[in-house]
């Protein structure tokens, strides 16, 4: 016997349609949930980050894996975005030479505080910190904050702290100063270049293929390498 559909085609009787497999789809805030979850961060503030590990380097040269926001900083945002000419809008060594600046900005204790700090002494005397209870760590980041800022200028060094410490947006820069829609952007990658130029920092290395050897022998001696089973000999 055989059964007919309105509309479809016919099928044998006792048979059963297949019905098309629905793959689920994927959600891409799963790994963000998971990264929340071992940073402590709570589901609901979480779905507004945009939550990666990374490593980074800390003052002693030691490195550890850490979570980021990657949606928080203004120069990875302009890192990621990509110009009519298929470039990102700043360079990779601009990038890091913003974040080196927020990172020795925020080791400077220059962040104003936005609650009462209750593990500070009670102060006897005038209100505001002392030079005297500064670390050497913070003395020292405070200098080359300093000596960068000088290096880059004071018509550019306001912008750069605005960016890349305060984490302010180029429209929000543009409209606090009055200035023309995206000339922000070309004032701060003439920063982000001098800025790379005083911490060294190049696109490209250049210079010599290998160093020149150089000992330090006295006037009798001479620089001999020995090869081979001389070597073992003498040992």
């Amino acid at each position: 016997m055989t059964s007919f559909r309105p509309g479809g085609s016919a099928r044998p009787a006792g048979t059963v349609a297949a019905r098309p497999v629905r793959k689920a789809a994927a959600n891409p805030a799963a790994p963000s949930a998971v990264l929340a979850g071992s940073a402590g961060i709570e589901p609901q503030r979480a779905r507004h980050l945009k939550l990666a590990r990374r490593t980074v380097r800390g003052e002693t040269g030691t490195t550890s894996r850490v979570i980021v926001d990657e949606a928080e900083s203004p120069l990875a945002w302009l890192s990621r975005r990509k110009g009519r000419d298929g470039r990102p809008l700043i360079e990779p060594v601009q990038h890091l030479a913003g974040e080196r600046l927020r990172a020795e900005f925020t080791r400077a204790q220059l962040m104003p505080r936005i609650t009462a700090n209750w593990s500070a002494a009670v102060a006897t005397g005038p209100r505001g910190a002392s030079p005297a209870s500064f670390t050497e760590a913070v003395i020292g980041a405070r200098q080359r904050v300093r000596h960068a800022m000088d290096a880059v200028g004071p018509e550019l060094s306001g912008l750069l702290i605005d960016v890349c410490c305060f984490l302010k947006r180029l429209e929000e820069v543009e409209r606090e100063r009055g200035w023309p829609p995206r000339s922000a952007k070309v004032v701060l990658q003439l920063g982000l270049d001098r800025l790379a130029r005083h911490y060294g920092l190049h696109t490209e290395v250049r210079g010599r293929a290998k160093a020149p050897l150089r000992t330090w022998l006295a006037e009798d001696a001479a620089f001999v390498v020995a090869v081979g089973t001389e070597a073992e000999g003498e040992t």
